[in-house]
């Protein structure tokens, strides 16, 4: 079976979620079944969000279901709990933090990318707090599996320890208060190589542009009405511009940065997208878009057909 290419640029397009009634008859054929949507889905895009795993722990077998259905070369991002971010609020993490790394994510081996950590609107920048949280984090999958082996109850009799080969991780922070706009803020995240996620929100809560890490995080919620809004062509184009001076080791101009000191020198940057507007009806239709505007090749000639 052929192996479909490498983005261009190192550049990954794709949408959060894949599993959403409205697509079904707009974005995937009406004849499709349900349980092929990710295997469909994973032909078009380069990547996906994977965000079931904010919501709940999901099981090995999940994972290595995911894995099996995409085709190589396929990259899932990973939306961690809001157990950890939401519930505890990075406090009393480390058996939480454990349980997420021994609930099979480990079985996406190659396929696993970047991993999303996402604070809630209501949560102020606490840097003692953050820096504990940060320092928490694994950075490779040898020490997640070092970590997975605290796990507690919650996951006995059905963790995935073994990561295989020893990969790095890659992590990615969205905030949503103000409180976070301190050029204090920007240097940790530099310290520990933590992408700063670019978020379009409509304005309602701060898109941040500060380069952060030697890869790019952006997700795009709506331009002028939060998870509701399409991207147009000309606000598409502006996208366009910006991944590409991203992916090309610079920065764009007019984007909001907290920092006066410039990003940390890079050749070429990675670049991952997601879009998660207009209650996800929008979303591939923007995403297939935006990787025209950027010339991102992703073909996979195994793309399962209707039945």
């Amino acid at each position: 079976m052929p192996t479909p290419h490498r983005p261009t640029a190192a550049i990954r397009i794709g949408v959060s979620g894949w599993r959403y009634p409205p697509w079904r008859g707009v974005f995937y054929p009406k004849e499709l079944q349900q349980r092929r949507e990710l295997e469909f889905a994973s032909r078009v895009f380069p990547s996906i969000e994977l965000n079931g795993s904010f919501y709940s722990l999901q099981r090995p077998e999940n994972y290595a279901t995911w894995h099996n259905e995409t085709p190589a070369g396929f990259v899932f991002s990973v939306k961690a709990p809001r157990f950890i971010t939401h519930i505890k609020r990075l406090r009393d993490i480390a058996a939480p933090l454990a349980n997420f790394f021994a609930s099979g994510v480990a079985n996406l081996g190659a396929k696993l990318g970047p991993l999303l950590w996402q604070l809630p609107p209501t949560m102020r920048y606490d840097r003692e707090l953050l820096e504990g949280f940060l320092a928490a984090l694994p950075d490779d999958t040898a020490a997640a599996s070092k970590l997975a082996r605290r796990h507690d109850h919650r996951v006995t009799g059905r963790a995935r320890l073994a990561f295989g080969p020893v990969r790095r991780l890659r992590h990615a922070l969205e905030v949503r208060h103000d409180s976070f706009i301190d050029p204090g803020f920007i240097d940790q995240l530099r310290r520990h190589e933590v992408a700063l996620v670019i978020a379009d929100t409509a304005g309602k809560w701060p898109q941040l542009g500060d380069v952060t890490a030697d890869f790019i995080y952006i997700r795009l919620h709506g331009d002028e009405e939060l998870y509701r809004s399409a991207y147009i062509e000309p606000v598409l184009t502006l996208w366009a511009d910006r991944i590409r001076a991203w992916a090309e080791g610079g920065e764009p101009r007019g984007v909001r940065r907290i920092s006066h000191e410039p990003a940390p020198a890079a050749g070429r940057r990675e670049v991952f997208c997601y879009f998660d507007n207009t209650d996800k009806v929008e979303a591939p239709a923007n995403a297939r878009r935006l990787m025209e505007k950027l010339d991102v090749a992703w073909s996979a000639p195994d793309r399962p057909a209707p039945p």
